[in-house]
């Protein structure tokens, strides 16, 4: 029984989620249904809260709308609703929970924006480590010249056309070379 309720579960999980954080500004893309004419409203404000639960992922977004008052929403992460989450700005702060800016308005409630990292930038790989291609250099040793590649996995025919190039050459691929 239970083993069928997880499959249902991981069934309805999506797939093209961002990684968000507290204090990230994120534009909302969600379907309204209004009779029979079905359009997307988009909603855009600060994530203050976030709770991680298989399917029950919730995020808790806050925007100041006209007239200074607070609006906030919860939004299912997994929901059928959600077209999706599109990240504007990613802010730097220290707590989990950022009720603290209910109290506040206009400076006082901004947020520093943060440097984005090389995880968000798309140069690391799944794992959480640089692309490293590994090519002999020509002399027989037990280390070889590495090169780190910044831009993710790289298809397999680069990789192949490089490596017969390196074996040519001697030359580590992407080295720089003085002709």
């Amino acid at each position: 029984m239970s083993n069928l309720l997880e499959l249902v579960k991981r069934s309805q999980l999506r797939e093209n989620i961002p990684i968000m954080s507290p204090g990230d500004t994120v534009r909302v893309h969600t379907r309204i249904i209004e009779g029979n004419k079905e359009r997307i409203q988009i909603f855009e404000g600060i994530i203050i809260a976030k709770h991680n639960g298989q399917n029950s992922s919730t995020v808790t977004v806050r925007k100041i709308s006209s007239n200074s008052i607070g609006v906030e929403r919860t939004f299912l992460v997994h929901s059928p609703r959600i077209e999706r989450f599109e990240i504007t700005r990613r802010g730097r702060v220290r707590r989990a929970k950022l009720y603290y800016l209910r109290e506040r308005q206009g400076k006082s409630a901004r947020i520093k924006e943060r440097k984005p990292k090389a995880w968000e930038l798309g140069t690391l790989n799944a794992h959480g480590t640089s692309r490293v291609l590994a090519v002999p250099t020509g002399e027989p040793s037990s280390t070889r010249d590495t090169t780190v590649t910044a831009a993710g996995p790289l298809p397999a025919e680069t990789v192949a056309s490089a490596e017969a190039q390196a074996g040519e050459t001697g030359t580590p691929v992407g080295a720089a070379t003085t002709e």
